[in-house]
C-alpha cells in the first residue's frame, strides 16, 4: 500500500500536502482501492469556506458514491478540472494528477489533529 511520507490523513482515507502555504486534498490509495473504478467526480464547492470534516463534493465509483470530506477548514481555491474528463486518474495516481481540490487554510492549527504516515498505516491495517 502506497502511503507517502510527505503527507498527512485523515480518518476518512483523505490525504493533504502542503505546498507555499496552500493545500491539495485527495483519497488515499487504500481509499482508490476500495471503492474500485471511479467513474464520476462532483465539487461544487469552489470559492467556499468550508469546516473541518465538512463534505466538499462527492466521488462516485462503479459500486457505490461516497462523501468527500475535508481534513481542515478552508476555502475552496480550485478544483482539479482534469478529473472532469479523467475520474480514473485517482484510481492511476491518487497522490499526484488525481488531487481533487485546491485549498487555503483558515485554521492551520488544525494540520496538528491529522494522521501522520505511520498513524494512518496504523489504521488501515485494522481494516
Amino acid at each position: 500500500m502506497n502511503i507517502p511520507e510527505n503527507l498527512k490523513y485523515t480518518k476518512e482515507h483523505e490525504w493533504i500536502r502542503i505546498e507555499d502555504g496552500e493545500g491539495y486534498v485527495g483519497i488515499t490509495d487504500f481509499a482508490q482501492k476500495e471503492l474500485g473504478d471511479i467513474v464520476y467526480i462532483e465539487i461544487e464547492t469552489v470559492g467556499e469556506d468550508l469546516k473541518k470534516e465538512d463534505p466538499f463534493g462527492t466521488v462516485e465509483a462503479v459500486k457505490t458514491v461516497s462523501d468527500l470530506f475535508m481534513p481542515v477548514s478552508a476555502t475552496v481555491l480550485e478544483a482539479n478540472e482534469a478529473l472532469e474528463d479523467s475520474p480514473e486518474l485517482v484510481n492511476e495516481d491518487p497522490y499526484g494528477e488525481g488531487w481533487m481540490i485546491k485549498i487555503k487554510f483558515t485554521d492551520p492549527s488544525e494540520l496538528d489533529e491529522l494522521l501522520s504516515p505511520a498513524e494512518y498505516a496504523s489504521l488501515i491495517s485494522e481494516s
